[in-house]
């Protein structure tokens, strides 16, 4: 399983349920790396996006502790043990987990490859990733070149999880 993040230079993703900030090239690669494929996100995630819709083209997978909560396009599931139950039947190279930060630090022990959004500036924050650089069974198996978007540097990276 796969998950994708942008993160700023202390690990942080977002602030007062937003994205830290919107940058084009990574938009245009979490679509491409997501599209026709299964996506793993808890509601509040959801509710960020336009009109608070799943996204298309995209098996979304919701995961929310609201038992009664119907979304239409979007698989509702109440626990990430019956979100790994959902994706059973797809291969783990086409299921991505997107958000929010309880929903990757609940996830990360599944995923075996993070693309990972690092940008190097440190923004206001209040929601944060688990910082993969610190964690010994993460290693950085690839990375692009350093990009600009107006004066905000960044670079795409791959990890991978150590086989143990």
């Amino acid at each position: 399983m796969n998950l994708i993040v942008a993160v700023d230079k202390n690990w942080a993703i977002g602030y007062q349920n937003k994205l830290l900030i919107s940058i084009p090239e990574d938009m245009r690669f979490f679509r491409d790396e997501t599209t026709n494929k299964v996506v793993i996100l808890g509601r509040n995630t959801l509710e960020t996006f336009p009109g608070g819709r799943p996204l298309r083209d995209r098996t979304n997978i919701v995961i929310t502790s609201k038992p009664d909560m119907k979304i239409d396009g979007a698989i509702v599931v109440h626990s990430i043990e019956e979100a790994l139950e959902a994706v059973k039947d797809y291969k783990s190279e086409d299921v991505y987990v997107i958000g929010g930060a309880s929903i990757y630090k609940q996830m990360l022990e599944y995923c075996d490859v993070a693309h990972v959004t690092k940008i190097d500036y440190a923004y206001q924050a209040d929601t944060y990733f688990p910082n993969l650089d610190e964690n010994p069974d993460w290693v950085i198996e690839a990375e692009s070149d350093e990009r600009t978007y107006y004066d905000i540097e960044y670079a795409f990276y791959k990890y991978v999880k150590k086989k143990k």
